[in-house]
């Protein structure tokens, strides 16, 4: 190939990803935080969702999770594993019939105010009724230098299209104010 054709080429696939994402809501958390965050009615038009995030949970812990769940489906229909690492301490984990896929290693309420955990979400043919649903996820968050980070995948053990997806903070805490996220979808 040509240089000439070999640049076209390249700016053409690199137009081609600028345009695979679309926004499709954000939620930003307001003062005195939420105990859930919902992106519903979701459109079945994309070949996979992506959830973008940073927060915090008000749980006085220095990290602590967030459940996740889909079409409100509390159920034992769930399955989850994770590793996790703090630059000391390695962790890895899984289950199976649970009633939520869960989320690890997000900032929490002990941390410096101000500190954040990020995250990215990929949920995988989500709109395929003939196959279940899988998530993958990657997350941390620094703690003064004593940060964390996790990878984790989940399935939901239904065909069903995603149409709502619900987080959750765990241990009874909130999403501080502050915390955002938004939901893509991404073109195939």
């Amino acid at each position: 190939m040509s240089p000439i054709l070999g640049i076209l080429a390249s700016a053409r696939s690199a137009a081609n990803a600028a345009n695979s994402y679309e926004s499709i809501a954000t939620v930003t958390v307001g003062s005195g935080g939420s105990s859930t965050v919902s992106f519903t009615s979701i459109p079945s038009t994309y070949q996979h969702l992506q959830i973008r995030g940073i927060g915090r949970n008000t749980y006085l812990d220095t990290f602590t999770s967030f459940t996740i769940n889909f079409n409100s489906d509390t159920g034992s229909n769930y399955a989850w594993h994770y590793l996790y690492g703090d630059g000391s301490t390695a962790l890895a984990g899984a289950a199976t019939t649970q009633t939520v896929m869960r989320e690890i290693n997000f900032a929490s309420g002990n941390l410096t105010t101000g500190v954040f955990s990020g995250f990215v979400i990929d949920a995988l043919d989500y709109a395929n009724t003939n196959k279940n649903k899988t998530i993958r996820i990657l997350g941390g968050g620094d703690a003064n230098g004593s940060g964390a980070v996790n990878l984790s995948s989940g399935v939901w053990l239904n065909t069903s299209a995603v149409t709502t997806i619900t987080l959750t903070p765990s241990n009874s805490g909130n999403f501080a104010q502050y915390s955002s996220f938004a939901l893509y979808g991404i073109k195939g």
